[in-house]
C-alpha cells in the first residue's frame, strides 16, 4: 500500500529515540511468530498503525536482547527481566555498519549491536515473510486463475452434456434430442463463431482503458448465456447454436484480459510461473467440468449442468471484481515496495497504468515477423487441442465405448496431467532462467516444443494403436499433459514481445487462431461419419499431428524473445525522428557537380 514503511525503519525511528528498554526473555520462543503476524497485519490493514508498530517494536527489540545475550555466553531465564541501556555497546560485541548497510552515528549517540542487530533480523522477517506468496501480485494472478476455470468449465460443459441431450440413457423427465453428427459438431463449433469476433476489440480496449472492468462485464454475460442454455436448446438446435455465440462473445475477452494483466504485474523472473498460475484456471476448469458434467447429468439431468456452472460463475465474477485491479499503482492493497518492485523489474518502457493511452503501432506489430510466427504457431495449437477437447468424449462413446459416467471422470484425467505438469514445467523453465542457461527465448522454443512435437508422437501412436481402453486412455493423458509446454512457450511470449501491446497481440492470434478452433470440430464432423470408426479417427489424430508439427518448426525458426523496437511509447516519435535526421543528413551531404 501506499506510504507503508519496512518494520527495519520502523525499529530504527524507535530505537533511536526510545528510553533505556527491559525486555522479557521469556519472548524469545514466539517472538518470530509474532513479529511475522505484526508484518502481514500492517500489510493487510487489519490493525491500525500504532498498534502495529508498538508490537512490532517490542517483538524485535526481545528477540535481539536474548540473542545478545545467549551469543555472550549468559543464560537466559524464562520471565526475567533484562536492562539493556541504549548506546552502551561492548567493544567485543561491535559488528561493522557494513554488515547491515546501516548508518550507526545518530544525535541520540553511537548505535548499539543491539539497534544493528534489531534492524538486520527485521530485514530478514521483511525479505523471507515478503515472498511470493505473501504479495498481491499473486492474489491478482489467483483472480486470473479462477476467470480461466469458470470460463472454461462453461465453455466445455457441453462436450459432456451433449452426450447425455442425445442419448436415451439419463431421468426420464429430461429432454432429449435427434441430432445427428453434423448438428452436434456445428452445436460445439458455433462457440467459436462468437469468440473470435471480440477478440482484438478485447485486447485494445483491454489496453487503452480497464482489463478489469471489462472482463467483469464479460464474464456477467457469458453467465447468463450458459443459466439460458436448456431453453434455447428447447427451441431448437438453432437457438442452441445462438446461446453459445453470445458465450463465445463474452469470452473473447479473457485471454486479452488476462495478458493485459499479467502484462503490468508480472516480472520478468516470475512472467513464466505466473502466466502459468493464471492459465492452469483452464484445465483445472476443464477437469472440475468434464469430470462433473456426467454425474450431474446421469443423477440429476442435462439442464442441471448448466445451472450449476452458471451459479459458480456468477460469484466468480464479483470475486474477481472486488480482488483484481489493473495494475499495481491502483491496487488498494499493494504496498509501495511491491508497486515499485514491478515497475522497476518489467522496465521503464512498459506503462505502469492506465493513465497514459499509446496509440497502437499496428503497421509495426503487423509486419513483425515473430509476430507472425506467434499467429501461426497458435493457429496449429488450436486445432489440435480444440479438436482434442471437443471430442475426445465423442471418441471415448463410440471407439472406447465407455458410459457417460465412466465418460465424463475419465476425459477429465487428461487435463488434469496438464495441470500438474503445467506446474511443474513452470518451475522448471523459471530456474533455468534464473540460473541464465538459456535465453527467453530459447526457454519459450524449448516449452512449446515439448507440447507440440510430444504432442504429436503421442497423436500419431493413437492413431495406430488397437482399440484398447487403457492404452488409449493412458495416451490421451499424455499427449493433452504434455501442452502444458505452450503456457510457458508461445502463449507468454506476446509479453516477451511487447508488455505494453501484449493484450491486443494476443487479442490478433486468438481471433485468427480460433478460426483453426472452429474448423477443427467442423472437419471432424465431416471425417467422422461412423463414431464407432477407428479408422476414421486415425485420420483425425494424424491430421492434428501434422499441424503441430509445421506450426512449431515455424515459431522455433522465426520466434523471439526480445523485446520490439514497437514496445517503447516513444517508437513513433524516435523513428519520425530517426527519419527527419536520414533526411537532413542526405540534404547536407555534398552534392555532385552538375554536368556543363
Amino acid at each position: 500500500m501506499n506510504g507503508h514503511r519496512s518494520s527495519a525503519g520502523l525499529v530504527e525511528a524507535h530505537l533511536t529515540s526510545a528510553s533505556p528498554t527491559r525486555v522479557r526473555a521469556s519472548w524469545l520462543q514466539n517472538c518470530a511468530i509474532a513479529h511475522g503476524i505484526a508484518l502481514v497485519a500492517a500489510d493487510l490493514r487489519v490493525c491500525s498503525a500504532s498498534v502495529r508498530d508498538s508490537f512490532a517494536l517490542a517483538v524485535v527489540c526481545q528477540t535481539c536482547a536474548a540473542m545478545d545475550m545467549a551469543e555472550n555466553g549468559k543464560s537466559v531465564t524464562p520471565g526475567a527481566d533484562v536492562h539493556l541501556p541504549m548506546g552502551e555497546t561492548p567493544a567485543d560485541q561491535q559488528h561493522p555498519a557494513s554488515h547491515s548497510g546501516l548508518q550507526t552515528e545518530t544525535p541520540q549517540g553511537r548505535l548499539s549491536w543491539i539497534d544493528q542487530t534489531a534492524r538486520r533480523l527485521s530485514e530478514r522477517f521483511d525479505r523471507e515473510l515478503g515472498g511470493p506468496w505473501l504479495k498481491i501480485r499473486y492474489l491478482v494472478v489467483f483472480c486470473c486463475f479462477l476467470a480461466n476455470a469458470i470460463s472454461y468449465m462453461m465453455r466445455v460443459n457441453l462436450s459432456v452434456a451433449i452426450v447425455a441431450m442425445t442419448s436415451t440413457d439419463g431421468p426420464e423427465d429430461v429432454p432429449h434430442y435427434d441430432w445427428d453428427e453434423s448438428i452436434r459438431g456445428t452445436i460445439l463449433s458455433s462457440f467459436f463463431w462468437g469468440y473470435i469476433v471480440t477478440q482484438v476489440p478485447s485486447g485494445y480496449v483491454a489496453a487503452r482503458y480497464s482489463a478489469t472492468k471489462l472482463l467483469f462485464c464479460m464474464m456477467l454475460v457469458a453467465t447468463a448465456a450458459t443459466l439460458l442454455f436448456p431453453t434455447a436448446a428447447d427451441l431448437g438446435w438453432e437457438t442452441a447454436c445462438v446461446a453459445r455465440v453470445i458465450l463465445g462473445l463474452a469470452q473473447g475477452s479473457l485471454l486479452p484480459c488476462c495478458h493485459a494483466l499479467l502484462a503490468k504485474w508480472s516480472p520478468p523472473g516470475e512472467r513464466g510461473r505466473m502466466s502459468v498460475y493464471a492459465y492452469t484456471g483452464q484445465p483445472f476448469g476443464n477437469v472440475v467440468a468434464l469430470s462433473c458434467s456426467g454425474l450431474i447429468a446421469a443423477s440429476a439431468g442435462w439442464p442441471w449442468v448448466f445451472y450449476a456452472t452458471g451459479a459458480i460463475g456468477l460469484f466468480t465474477s464479483v470475486l474477481f471484481i472486488l480482488l483484481a485491479a489493473d495494475s499495481p499503482a491502483v491496487h488498494k492493497l499493494a504496498s509501495r515496495d511491491e508497486r515499485e518492485y514491478i515497475e522497476t523489474s518489467i522496465g521503464i518502457n512498459t506503462v505502469a497504468d492506465n493513465t497514459q493511452r499509446l496509440r497502437t503501432p499496428w503497421k509495426a506489430i503487423l509486419t513483425s515477423v515473430p509476430m507472425w510466427a506467434l499467429i501461426i504457431v497458435h493457429c496449429g495449437q488450436n486445432w489440435g487441442f480444440w479438436t482434442l477437447l471437443t471430442e475426445i468424449p465423442s471418441y471415448m462413446d463410440g471407439v472406447l465405448g465407455f458410459d457417460l459416467k465412466q465418460n465424463g471422470l475419465l476425459s477429465a484425467l487428461p487435463y488434469l496431467g496438464l495441470w500438474i505438469f503445467g506446474l511443474i514445467i513452470s518451475w522448471v523453465s523459471d530456474h533455468f532462467l534464473k540460473k541464465n542457461c538459456y535465453s527467453i527465448g530459447t526457454s519459450r522454443k524449448i516449452g512449446n516444443s515439448i507440447a507440440h512435437y510430444g504432442g504429436a508422437v503421442m497423436l500419431i501412436i493413437l492413431g495406430f494403436m488397437s482399440a484398447s481402453q487403457t492404452a488409449a486412455v493412458s495416451v490421451l493423458v499424455v499427449a493433452v499433459a504434455l501442452n502444458a509446454g505452450t503456457m510457458v512457450g508461445y502463449q507468454v511470449n506476446h509479453i516477451d514481445l511487447s508488455p505494453n501491446f501484449a493484450s491486443t497481440m494476443m487479442g490478433i492470434t486468438n481471433c485468427l487462431g480460433n478460426i483453426m478452433s472452429i474448423l477443427g470440430p467442423l472437419v471432424v464432423g465431416f471425417i467422422v461419419t461412423d463414431k464407432h470408426s477407428g479408422e476414421q479417427w486415425r485420420t483425425v489424430w494424424l491430421i492434428s499431428a501434422a499441424i503441430y508439427v509445421v506450426a512449431n518448426t515455424v515459431f522455433v525458426i522465426f520466434g523471439s524473445g526480445e523485446t520490439q523496437p514497437w514496445n517503447s511509447p516513444d517508437y513513433k516519435r524516435t523513428k519520425a525522428s530517426s527519419v527527419q535526421d536520414s533526411s537532413s543528413d542526405r540534404s547536407s551531404s555534398p552534392q555532385p557537380a552538375e554536368k556543363l
